[in-house]
């Protein structure tokens, strides 16, 4: 790893046993995550169908339906980011902190991002009515946050895929230099896409609780939204058998292929074709049925995200592993040299009288 840069870790103590650490960057970071591609997609689906309303009166009722769910799920979004955060930031400090440095202003710019599209959020929400003879305007407040939800997953994927290239450090010269690497974008659109096809699965589990006298009126029968958020799931998860593939080769190189990480995307690929399935037979079911099978595709959906979670972890693991002995061999001579730097400017112990 010639012309590599080493820095030194941080000689602490783990504040929790590793494998715990572990269990809680996976586990809550797919928790987060899902919350999140709601949020987007929500987002996305409320900008969509309003503007379908300008024409067609029922999808402006839909539209507000799927606005109702953004802010309950950006709140459970943000709160469990901490944990994977925090975890993290503990597990890969040298690699997180360093990957921060070099994209800094973009990086820190996430805070004030966020807080924009928050209240974009609010308004477009509360504002509903309010607004309704002003579309333009409040289609204005949720096209913002989409733009902006859109860019900030930009940011944090580029960062953490710059902490698995410590050879591109030395290369990299801010955040559009560091979003030009690879796997960024293919990573990026496999998030993007995944976002619909979340939302379609939270809109089947709003609508299958809904009674058809509870419809009456909106212009939709209980059958239809549940058709739509099927095929909300369906066919962006069928399009990610194209870019998933693309992502996963792109993804940065470890000095050994490791069969682990292979069998664990080649499961999770397995099962997304199985939901796929399932899917399919769902959306064309008949009215008085659909629905029937909606435990299997959300068992089936977090089974592929528990194995693709997992395979991240290990491919990142794989990934640092060589530069992490580098790191853990400079911090142990560090802390020797301090050491022996330390005992040598200790007074010379006066000599005892006879």
């Amino acid at each position: 790893m010639n012309g590599v840069p080493i820095p030194r870790d941080i000689p602490l103590p783990m504040p929790a046993p590793e494998g715990l650490l572990v269990v809680v960057l996976v586990i809550f970071f797919l928790m987060h995550i899902a919350f999140v591609n709601f949020m987007v997609g929500g987002a996305l689906l409320s900008f969509y169908y309003e503007l379908r309303g300008l024409r067609e009166r029922r999808y402006d009722w839909l539209a507000h339906e799927i606005a109702s769910t953004i802010t309950a799920n950006k709140s459970i979004a943000v709160v469990l980011g901490v944990g994977p955060l925090l975890a993290i930031n503990t597990l890969y400090t040298v690699y997180f902190y360093t990957a921060n440095a070099l994209t800094g202003t973009f990086w820190i710019s996430i805070v004030p991002l966020v807080v924009v599209a928050f209240l974009l959020t609010y308004a477009h929400k509360y504002l509903w009515h309010s607004l309704e003879r002003h579309k333009l305007l409040h289609l204005s407040l949720i096209g913002l946050a989409c733009l902006i939800f859109l860019f900030i997953p930009l940011i944090f994927l580029t960062n953490v895929n710059l902490m698995l290239l410590p050879r591109q450090w030395v290369e990299v010269r801010g955040f559009f230099s560091a979003l030009t690497l690879p796997n960024v974008l293919p990573r990026y659109a496999h998030f993007v896409i995944a976002c619909p096809a979340m939302t379609g699965l939270l809109l089947v589990w709003l609508f299958r609780r809904r009674s058809t006298a509870q419809l009456a009126g909106t212009g939709f029968t209980r059958d239809e939204l549940l058709r739509t958020g099927y095929r909300w799931a369906l066919w962006p998860t069928m399009a990610q058998f194209v870019v998933g593939p693309l992502a996963l080769f792109t993804l940065p190189a470890t000095p050994l292929v490791d069969p682990a990480i292979l069998g664990v995307f080649g499961a999770s690929i397995l099962l997304a074709l199985w939901m796929c399935l399932v899917l399919y037979v769902e959306t064309n079911r008949a009215a008085e049925r659909i629905g029937k099978s909606f435990a299997s595709v959300c068992a089936l959906m977090v089974a592929v995200l528990v194995l693709m979670g997992a395979g991240r972890h290990l491919h990142r693991e794989a990934a640092i592993a060589p530069h992490r002995e580098l790191v853990r061999q400079k911090t142990e001579d560090y802390v020797r040299r301090a050491e022996e730097a330390a005992r040598a400017s200790l007074p010379a112990e006066a000599p005892r009288s006879p």
